[in-house]
């Protein structure tokens, strides 16, 4: 029987969504406020959601202290309170979208979990505007 454990985790980053080939003209036409400059933040909230088989010996699909310490380690020390394009290697020639940030996220947590787990991760940069990736 399979189950699905999720963790809510949250960071705080800037960002500024922008092409380095395209003038600021056509930046500005594309992504309006947030090609910004001087950058613009986001309180994000992630669901990282992990599906598996329960485990009969201990009833778990995942310990969650492990998911919790994953996401940690992965997501929030590596993001929170950062600025995206400048401080987070992963988006130096990547421009921090929400769809792009929930795919580094992937790529970051889903090498750390046992391979038979099935990994979405759904990424809200807004309380109305979100993502969801698993793998896909």
């Amino acid at each position: 029987m399979k189950v699905t454990v999720h963790r809510k985790a949250h960071f705080n980053a800037a960002h500024r969504l922008y092409r380095k080939d395209w003038t600021f003209e056509k930046n500005d036409a594309v992504f309006g406020l947030c090609n910004n400059p001087n950058f613009h933040g986001h309180n994000y909230e992630l669901i990282a959601s992990v599906t598996g088989e329960i485990d009969p010996e201990t009833g778990y699909v995942i310990d969650i202290k492990t998911l919790k310490d994953i996401i940690k380690l992965e997501v929030e020390d590596a993001f929170d309170h950062k600025n995206l394009n400048v401080e987070v290697p992963e988006f130096k020639d990547l421009n921090p979208t929400a769809e792009n940030i929930a795919v580094v996220i992937y790529n970051k947590i889903k090498p750390k979990l046992n391979a038979k787990f099935h990994l979405e991760i759904t990424l809200y940069e807004t309380p109305r505007n979100f993502v969801t990736y698993s793998g896909n």
